[in-house]
């Protein structure tokens, strides 16, 4: 990650010119509280998907609640604790944070947004970013692949060994183009809408492994999702790094204070401290290109 130096100053006194993650430059009048333009005023607000899966979420959710696995509003899981940290940082406090369910991929569509900003695992890209605005990365990304345990593909090394596999992804994910671009396998690769159809896909034998980012991997196999699953391995970044950014409506001015309050949470060790919390145990060996 990259790391800027902070001088000891609230965001709230803060006045510069922040430039997005999308290239475009976003004029920053004041990162305090009351000034910022916000979905609820006095509120921030919150998209993600549900379910919400760990590691990324946590937290029972109580009875009655919309939210499926785990609970977003409960600060815990690796994403859930970045929001509110963003949060604290532009001045609202826990009961200031509203939650909403967004679907993945309707987070990065172009239009309006019924959030402030969306955390979602979302990678950059530029595509994404002809239709919403990102944020600095909040989490580099490595991908990885899961497969059945005892199947020739689960001794794979090297990208060569799997050029006769079918693998497959989630729609809409950098997962997809990953194994399009890099990998390139002798088959079509297969996608599907949902994370849980990718796992029933292997499981019934559709696809003979899948790509999803490491951390993702590591709790489908260590919680049973995938019966008898194994890492693989992870693969290298190739090109520019892939990393998982907040999203946000095209234009938005909220997205130059956010990007002082990420830095500024790189800069005395906040995301690290998280990753080191929610993200334990996804180093995996390299499937070298």
């Amino acid at each position: 990650m990259r790391r800027l130096l902070f001088l000891a100053v609230p965001l709230s006194a803060l006045a510069l010119t922040a430039t997005a993650t999308s290239g475009r430059s976003v004029a920053v009048a004041s990162c305090a509280k009351g000034d910022l333009k916000t979905v609820t005023d006095g509120k921030l607000t919150v998209g993600t998907d549900n379910p919400a899966f760990p590691p990324w979420f946590g937290g029972t959710p109580p009875k009655g609640s919309k939210w499926k696995v785990s609970d977003p509003t409960s600060g815990k899981g690796f994403e859930s604790a970045v929001a509110f940290a963003v949060a604290k940082q532009l001045g609202f406090g826990p009961k200031d944070v509203a939650w909403t369910y967004v679907p993945f991929s309707r987070a990065y569509a172009p239009g309006p947004k019924s959030f402030d900003f969306d955390i979602n695992e979302i990678s950059y890209s530029p595509d994404r970013a002809q239709a919403v605005d990102f944020s600095e990365s909040y989490y580099d990304v490595s991908p990885a692949l899961v497969a059945l345990k005892g199947t020739p593909i689960a001794n794979a090394t090297t990208f060569a060994d799997l050029k006769g596999y079918k693998l497959g992804a989630q729609i809409g994910t950098t997962s997809y183009s990953y194994i399009v671009n890099n990998i390139q396998p002798d088959q079509q690769p297969a996608v599907f809408d949902r994370s849980v159809d990718v796992i029933r896909a292997l499981s019934n034998g559709q696809i003979d492994g899948y790509l999803t980012d490491a951390p993702t991997a590591y709790v489908n196999v260590l919680i049973g999702q995938v019966k008898n699953g194994v890492v693989v391995g992870q693969f290298p970044a190739i090109g520019d790094q892939e990393y998982f950014g907040l999203v946000f409506a095209k234009g938005n001015p909220l997205v130059g204070c956010v990007n002082q309050a990420i830095e500024a949470l790189k800069s005395d060790g906040t995301l690290d401290a998280l990753e080191a919390e929610w993200l334990k145990d996804v180093t995996f060996p390299e499937i070298t290109q």
